[in-house]
């Protein structure tokens, strides 16, 4: 006989060579129940199908049973039953399993399930310019056990499932959404690459641990994407987004029920779920209920084992005080923190300290005061309170309503913490934060990477004047609050504020130790708002405690403004006769000393905020106007600039309101392109500003016109991050992220520097070296962590009569981001609309050449023309002129004229010289006399009436000229002339 090895390769044969299910001389058995299985038929025209029997290897038995007329196509099984192919019946599920009826679910993340594809890639390809694209080969959805976590970097990762529906059914799950900085979207495809769930695209950021989301699905093959894309505005790493418990129904029948996953039990039969296992519990796959760990072992909740507890040391425990007792003392606890899973009875484990130790309590916090001897209370209206007692407000002044906590004996009733577990992300019921007298800090949670959240609810807010439209400053409240992070490893702490119970939106985070140290937050909404502080230790999950030293802690939480809170000192007001206080009227401050209001003069604005004293007038900037109300300086898009000697004027109507330049500036770094979003409207009537970025990726799944985006930032010049509809295949772009670079407005110069604010030239090309540029400098309201003043912007207009219309917004080429720093923000916009009106200094007039006796002049602009508007051209002047014949026999006429009366003038002042002449000799000739005692001649001057003819000596005989000069000589003003006389004997 031969071998089995033989019989196989026998039977291989047969079938290869005849396909036949039997081979000639070997009978084949009759096939036995567990070597076949029931499928179903594809559903005919008419809706019908047949069940037929399949054997798990054709060709090993004979005899199936034959086939049978099945259920009908739109026949399904309820949530925890299955079909059963033999009865054609529901049947429940067994203990330990559970199904979906008609659906499918994936809850285990250890790997990308079956039929799931994960792709990765850019918005756009390489177009040779900078860096290259980035590669996003690996930056994919990444499986991490109970969830599946998206990417966190700038390329785009879609998470792929397809499926065919039988009938109409649902795809449901739960995800994670706490970072707008990710664009998340979930959409659903036929196999036409058509959008089938159009309005439930876009996800909304989440809050409070998972959030559930289904939506509906047609008969017929659909495709679901799951889609995220990261935007970094400030070089931060956004949390990624997590989703889980996918669930789809309306496929085809299920013909058997699925076993739990370790860590979760179904105690019943007929199952649809299955419940976790609660701590130090656990089980394994397909259990019916959860075993107990030993005293030696702990389990978190949904464990499939247990772990040995470590021996107890002093990061397992935590302090806290107690209320103040009758006789105004505390008592200092220790606890385990909890859930406790480590064992004092080991060798070398630490003991819990004793409790029990008595202090004093510290005193009210500002604004209450203690009324029975052990609790504080708030004071009553109208009166303040340092914390040791209520005093009221003196005449002309009234409290100044708010809420300040320094003093940490009791959690105040206004504030909860709560644990956010970092490994499934939801909250535990556990205390996250403990009172410590003079602070408040983080205890231990259940695990170092666990989110430890504080939250103070406000319920709004009563500023002491009406926040005016067009303020620069809509301040209604600022909270202040004193900090310090101790941490040995990356620790975060987060700041976030939500408005009306929306979202939180983190507003600072701060990484690593961080010295203790103050952070102000301004309020611009009146609204019911919430304050959140969120420390993780660590963003890794690790088995037990190790860095519960690594503390969070507030020293002192200070809020302005608050409706219905508390005082702690009174601010003066402008009394009445009633003997209340009023505001003043807009645009006018209280006067210190009498506490009236008196109205700020015009070129200045009211400033300063109460808790920074009392408002006062200030001066507006350079190029600037106040407004009417004294609330804010602001330019009318108008300058005026005095350039060697000529006074230049400018208008600018393209940066007027309503016609803010929008912008999409595209360029690469980082390996890849960004798209940012400037919004400009750098002046207006009154200073009205109309630059506006919007946050729509929360609220595009809206259908049109439902509402306004959850978020509009309007300012003088805004900044968003832009997802084009082209790159994510979405009708219209996707704008996240909208931050405000511009609020007031500093004022218009042509220096680089102004109020701290430097514009450096070289960021951008060399203007015009004979029209400076016209630069506006700007402050934003924003404080954050490395911009303690707010972040600044400068726009520099350039003229260009060339570019028409709004012109071009350019960034540093050094700084792609607009900002070199993360602080001040640089542009420079090049438009037709930055050049002065043309004026008289703009134009040059060219004159003709005289031609039939008519000369024209004709004006030209001097080049480059860097002028608009303003002064058109003068038109020709036209006017008579004489001919060049003219002006040379003039010019002759006229010259020998000049040349006559220049030779009579040599000859007057030769005559003349002569006559200087002699009189210096005779004037010698009587200074010798008197040196040798002979008697003086008692003159030598000619006499009236003597003939000065015969007297004359003429050593050389004269000429003609000289003839006609002498003849042409006039007597001297006293009536004398000097002449030569001859020598006397005695001189001879």
């Amino acid at each position: 006989m031969a071998g089995p090895g033989a019989r196989w390769l026998l039977l291989s044969v047969c079938l290869v060579a005849t396909g036949l299910p039997r081979c000639t001389g070997q009978q084949l058995h009759v096939c036995k129940e567990s070597e076949y299985h029931y499928e179903y038929t594809a559903c005919d025209s008419m809706g019908s199908r047949w069940r037929v029997a399949v054997p798990h290897t054709p060709g090993l038995c004979t005899g199936l049973p034959d086939p049978v007329k099945g259920t009908e196509c739109s026949f399904s099984c309820k949530a925890g039953e299955f079909l059963d192919m033999g009865a054609q019946a529901c049947q429940p599920c067994a203990h330990g399993t559970y199904s979906l009826g008609t659906g499918v679910r994936f809850d285990e993340w250890d790997e990308v399930p079956h039929g799931f594809a994960s792709i990765a890639t850019n918005l756009e390809a390489d177009d040779g310019f900078g860096d290259a694209v980035e590669n996003c080969t690996g930056s994919t959805w990444v499986p991490l056990g109970d969830y599946v976590a998206s990417n966190t970097d700038e390329c785009t990762a879609t998470l792929v499932y397809a499926v065919s529906l039988k009938q109409a059914g649902t795809a449901s799950f739960e995800y994670i959404y706490p970072d707008s900085s990710i664009v998340f979207e979930f959409f659903v495809q036929n196999d036409q690459c058509q959008p089938m769930v159009e309005e439930s695209r876009w996800m909304r950021t989440t809050e409070k641990g998972w959030e559930f989301h289904s939506v509906e699905l047609s008969r017929g093959n659909n495709v679901l994407y799951w889609r995220t894309t990261a935007f970094s505005v400030w070089s931060r790493v956004p949390k990624p987004v997590l989703v889980r418990n996918i669930s789809i129904t309306g496929v085809a029948y299920t013909s058997e029920c699925f076993p739990c996953k370790p860590g979760t039990y179904a105690p019943a039969a007929g199952s649809s779920t299955c419940h976790l296992c609660p701590a130090n519990t656990f089980s394994g796959k397909g259990a019916t209920a959860c075993q107990p760990c030993e005293p030696t072992a702990y389990a978190e909740p949904g464990s499939a084992s247990c772990t040995p507890r470590p021996p107890c040391t002093d990061k397992d425990y935590f302090y806290t005080h107690t209320a103040c007792d009758a006789g105004g003392e505390t008592q200092l606890m220790f606890k385990w923190a909890e859930p406790k899973i480590c064992s004092e009875e080991l060798p070398g484990a630490t003991q819990l300290p004793p409790s029990g130790v008595k202090s004093r309590c510290p005193p009210c916090n500002p604004g209450f005061a203690t009324t029975n001897g052990t609790s504080c209370q708030p004071c009553p209206h109208g009166s303040y309170s340092n914390g040791s007692g209520c005093h009221s407000c003196p005449a002309g002044t009234e409290p100044a309503l708010g809420l300040e906590y320094k003093w940490w004996n009791v959690l105040p009733s206004n504030m909860e913490t709560t644990v956010l577990s970092g490994v499934n992300f939801e909250y535990k019921g556990m205390a996250g934060w403990e009172v410590a007298g003079d602070y408040i800090y983080t205890a231990a949670g259940a695990s170092d990477n666990d989110f430890m959240i504080l939250t103070l609810l406000v319920p709004g807010f009563s500023p002491p004047s009406p926040v005016l439209e067009d303020a620069e400053s809509k301040e209604v409240a600022r909270i202040t609050f004193v900090f310090e992070t101790v941490c040995s490893v990356s620790c975060e702490l987060y700041f976030m504020v939500g408005i009306s119970s929306r979202t939180n939106t983190p507003v600072e985070t701060w990484t690593g130790a961080k010295g203790k140290q103050s952070y102000t937050y301004v309020v611009e909404k009146n609204a019911t708002t919430s304050f959140t502080w969120a420390f993780q230790r660590t963003p890794y999950h690790e088995a037990g405690r190790q860095y519960t030293s690594d503390v969070a802690k507030l020293y002192s939480i200070n809020v302005t403004n608050v409706l219905g809170g508390v005082a702690s000192f009174c601010r003066r007001c402008a009394p009445q006769p009633a003997g209340s206080c009023a505001p003043c009227p807009p645009g006018s401050a209280v006067e210190p000393g009498s506490g009236a209001c008196h109205p700020c003069p015009p070129g200045t604005y009211l400033q300063g905020h109460p808790s920074d004293g009392p408002p006062a007038c200030q001066p507006c900037g350079p190029g600037t106007h106040s407004n009417q109300l004294r609330s804010l300086c602001y330019n009318n898009c108008s300058f005026s600039l005095e350039l060697r000697g000529h006074l230049l004027h400018y208008d600018f109507p393209a940066l007027a309101a309503g016609a803010a330049l929008a912008t999409g500036p595209s360029f690469t770094a980082k390996g890849r392109r960004y798209f940012h979003h400037f919004s400009l409207s750098l002046c207006g009537h009154q200073g009205r500003k109309a630059a506006t970025c919007t946050d729509n990726v929360t609220d595009a799944r809206l259908p049109a016109g439902a509402g306004a985006p959850s978020r509009v930032v309007t300012s003088y010049v805004c900044q968003a991050i832009v997802v084009p509809p082209d790159a994510v295949g979405y009708k219209t772009p996707v704008s996240s992220q909208p931050v405000s670079l511009a609020d007031r407005l500093v004022g218009v110069t042509t220096s680089s520097t102004l109020d701290g604010i430097v514009s450096p030239p070289e960021h951008f090309p060399p203007g015009h070296t004979d029209l400076p540029d016209i630069i506006f400098f700007y402050r934003s309201n924003d404080v954050s962590q490395p911009c303690s003043r707010g972040r600044a912007t400068t726009v520099r207009l350039r003229c260009d009569p060339l570019r028409a219309g709004t012109g071009t917004l350019a960034v540093p080429s050094k700084c792609p981001e607009g900002t070199c720093d993360g602080c001040t923000f640089h542009f420079l916009w090049v438009t037709g609309d930055a050049c002065p009106r043309c004026s008289a200094s703009h134009y040059r007039p060219i004159v003709g050449a005289c031609l039939n006796s008519i000369q024209r002049t004709t004006y030209v602009w001097r080049e480059p023309r860097l002028c608009r508007g303003g002064l058109a051209l003068p038109a020709p002047v036209v006017r008579h002129c004489r001919r060049v014949e003219f002006w040379l026999k003039a010019g002759i006429a006229g010259g020998t004229c000049a040349a006559i009366l220049l030779a009579a003038l040599a000859a007057y002042f030769w005559k003349k010289n002569r006559k200087l002449e002699y009189k210096y000799s005779r004037l010698v000739m009587t200074a010798a006399v008197r040196d040798s005692d002979l008697p003086a001649p008692d003159s030598c001057a000619i006499m009236e009436g003597e003939d000065a003819e015969d007297e004359l000596i003429f050593t050389t005989k004269k000429s003609l000229f000289g003839k006609i000069k002498s003849f042409a000589t006039k007597r001297t003003s006293d009536g004398f002339d000097s002449v030569p006389l001859k020598p006397s004997p005695t001189e001879l």
